[in-house]
């Protein structure tokens, strides 16, 4: 995949291992910390990020966004549209680790036969 080298790929696999809770990748992203939960008050629709989850992955996910945002034309593509839309950075960045961690998961599902 696009961003995810030798260092983030290995260490996605050992934060996944034998993990039987992951059947989605909703539980992938909320095992890694990255799903979104709802942060809103009166008139503001916000979200961040769960502050649980396997640091590590976490980290690695953010590595590969970054990596993403520097050399892949579609997620530059997504950031301007994004930013037309009135996100900031960090909210921008939020929403392509749970893009990024979809596409993971499926490549996962994919090569390690996971039902």
């Amino acid at each position: 995949l696009q961003g995810v080298g030798v260092h983030v790929a290995a260490q996605l696999l050992i934060s996944c291992g034998q993990n039987d809770r992951i059947r989605s990748s909703a539980a992938m992203a909320r095992l890694f910390g990255i799903a979104p939960v709802p942060a809103s008050s009166g008139k503001t629709n916000r979200f961040r990020l769960h502050r649980g989850g396997d640091r590590q992955a976490n980290r690695a996910i953010y590595i590969t966004t970054i990596t993403r945002l520097a050399h892949d034309e579609r997620t530059k593509t997504y950031r301007d549209r994004r930013r037309s839309e009135g996100l900031h950075n960090p909210d921008i960045i939020r929403c392509l680790k749970r893009h990024i961690v979809r596409d993971i998961y499926q490549a996962l599902k994919t090569d390690l036969g996971w039902t």
